[in-house]
């Protein structure tokens, strides 16, 4: 008698064949895009991380589902960021190094030169782009599946890959409870008022009860894993396979051969 187990991957690939992204085993995302956020470390010029930073952006629109929160962070959130780094880093150029270079603003005996927004610019593109490749796997997989693909292709003990995932599902936990901390407090009336003694008055007040519910949700976890043997032998069935099929190595030998082609073209190492 066969035994069929399920592929939860079968079914988004063709329920979404654009959205290929979270069709693809999480470490195949790690591995495409990580050898290029590793040399984009040491690269110093403003075109190579601009070029890694579009086509990373282009990559998840084409294919992630783009929501609202995720165009924000694109499309918002990461330029506000870069300009706020790029500007931070600017000021804190050494003048002395860019005082060849002109003069784009002066402010008494201060001037910011154009070497140091050369410098500062470049520094925040090479963040924004590492960011953005992360971002390719960050958005398209979830803490599970990279357990699961961790502790199946890795080899990695499952002792350790779930229980550092139930150790990070506690944070969402502690979101629920102390809302549900707050909610109880507000109902009785309990340390009112909008100053800041009041608003230290109910932190204070959130500690016992919050302790309290981890202890409690973390008995329950405990009991839940000895009930299912966890620990009690060294490989475990899965019930959820993440497979890794020809079209993650495809994806990964892309992605490897235009990081290799951007960077032999642009060779940021070259001297001026």
């Amino acid at each position: 008698m066969s035994v069929q187990t399920f592929d939860p991957y079968a079914s988004v690939t063709a329920s979404s064949p654009r959205q290929f992204l979270y069709a693809l085993n999480p470490l195949a995302k790690v591995a495409a895009v990580a050898p290029a956020m590793l040399v984009l470390i040491f690269v110093r010029d403003l075109i190579t991380p601009a070029v890694f930073l579009v086509l990373s952006v282009l990559l998840i629109v084409v294919g992630a589902r783009l929501t609202v929160r995720t165009a924000a962070l694109l499309f918002v959130a990461l330029p506000v960021g870069m300009i706020a780094l790029g500007v931070g880093f600017s000021v804190w150029v050494d003048a002395a190094r860019v005082d060849g270079t002109p003069a784009m603003l002066q402010i008494g005996d201060w001037t910011l030169y154009q070497g140091a927004l050369a410098i500062g610019f470049a520094t925040a593109l090479r963040l924004g782009a590492i960011i953005a490749l992360a971002l390719i796997g960050g958005l398209t997989t979830t803490g599970p599946d990279l357990v699961r693909a961790s502790v199946q292709q890795l080899r990695v003990p499952y002792r350790i890959g779930y229980t550092a995932l139930a150790a990070f599902r506690f944070v969402p936990r502690f979101g629920h409870e102390l809302a549900v901390i707050r909610a109880a407090h507000r109902v009785r009336g309990h340390h009112g008022g909008s100053g800041p003694f009041a608003r230290i008055a109910r932190g204070w007040g959130y500690i016992v009860p919050l302790l309290a519910g981890a202890i409690r949700h973390a008995e329950r976890v405990a009991l839940a894993m000895d009930s299912r043997a966890f620990g009690a032998h060294p490989t475990r069935t899965e019930r959820h396979l993440v497979p890794f099929r020809v079209r993650d190595t495809v994806f990964i030998i892309c992605c490897l051969a235009a990081s290799a082609a951007i960077f032999a073209i642009l060779f940021p190492w070259q001297l001026p």
